[in-house]
């Protein structure tokens, strides 16, 4: 087995937010400045090669509206900032998950994704969409809902430093998507995550370091998250914790950016050659080996009803419609009605 060991680094930012696309490039200068410190701070010791940048690092959406998005945020993918991130990834022979951004792509009209792309020396390997919004408030749209969509919902890459799979704040908050990313073969686990207090990442509730762990727990995978490091002046009405964290299989933090806002770059190493061994050898708490997915019949039927309403426009009293919806579906099945 070659021996894979490298180490990463989880970037958070406390950036302005862009309030149109001119905006965007300020903070992707910023985004390269921090990939040089995190190179150039690790080169004397085991070498940087996975960088991670938290969600809406580039944009975050600040409009209520589709439209508004569409008119003033959402780019298409590639792009000038995917290619500078690529560009950078070739200087310094790295592997980067771009900080996510608000894309309009032709194919679907009148439709915004909150994307991240995983960028390497090779180029863009996947673009990431976002499965599971934070309903009811982000109104971009989930790929899974867009009726006619084929492309995979949960890409991995197959890259010489291991197999990256990447998910999106909440996606997170929901065990079935990251582990639908491990059956896709996928052993670092990224999560580009906005994550705001009180939830975040301090106590009583930091539910950050939870279901890190615990999604790092129940696939036998490597986690690098990266969290939103922005002020309340940058980003409100929420205040950002950071706290990013990069986690072994087995649940240890390897590293842990002191919670709080502000930009910090904390690295770890990332031993996949280890993780392969584990997956290989491990009998017991392997537990997507011990999947029961017929015992589940929770999986049979729809849950949140994305796929039947076609055509319309996303919106803060939409979302608040579809959550009633399956919620009396949840209830129904549930026999709590």
């Amino acid at each position: 087995m070659d021996l894979i060991r490298y180490a990463a680094a989880a970037c958070q930012t406390d950036l302005p937010n862009p309030l149109d696309r001119s905006g965007m490039a300020a903070n992707t200068d910023r985004m390269l400045a921090m990939i040089d410190a995190a190179v150039t701070g690790s080169a004397p010791f085991l070498p940087v090669k996975l960088i991670v940048f938290p969600e809406f690092a580039h944009a975050a959406p600040v409009y209520p509206t589709v439209a508004a998005l569409l008119a003033k945020l959402a780019v298409e993918i590639p792009n000038e900032h995917t290619a500078r991130l690529h560009a950078k990834a070739r200087e310094h022979g790295v592997y980067i998950q771009s900080g996510s951004m608000l894309e309009a792509d032709p194919t679907y009209p009148g439709v915004v994704f909150n994307t991240s792309c995983l960028i390497g020396p090779e180029g863009i390997w996947y673009k990431y969409r976002k499965v599971n919004p934070w309903i009811p408030y982000e109104v971009h749209s989930s790929p899974h809902d867009i009726p006619g969509y084929e492309a995979p919902l949960f890409p991995v890459a197959d890259t010489p430093i291991g197999r990256i799979g990447c998910a999106i704040c909440y996606d997170w908050l929901f065990p079935e998507a990251l582990r639908q990313l491990t059956a896709n073969g996928a052993e670092v686990l990224v999560r580009v995550s906005a994550y705001m207090d009180p939830w975040g990442a301090t106590e009583p509730m930091n539910w950050w370091t939870t279901i890190n762990r615990a999604r790092a727990i129940e696939n036998v995978a490597i986690v690098v998250a990266a969290n939103q490091g922005a002020s309340l002046r940058h980003y409100p009405p929420y205040s950002w914790p950071g706290g990013s964290q990069i986690i072994d299989c087995d649940g240890r933090l390897l590293a842990e950016a002191s919670p709080g806002p502000g930009e910090r770059i904390v690295v770890a190493p990332v031993d996949i050659s280890a993780l392969r061994h584990e997956r290989q050898t491990r009998v017991g708490h392997h537990m997507p080996a011990h999947l029961r997915t017929e015992a589940y019949p929770v999986y049979r039927g729809t849950a949140y009803p994305g796929r039947s309403h076609p055509g319309t426009a996303l919106s803060y009293e939409e979302n608040q419609s579809r959550i009633a919806e399956a919620k009396t579906r949840f209830a129904r099945r549930s026999g709590q009605n």
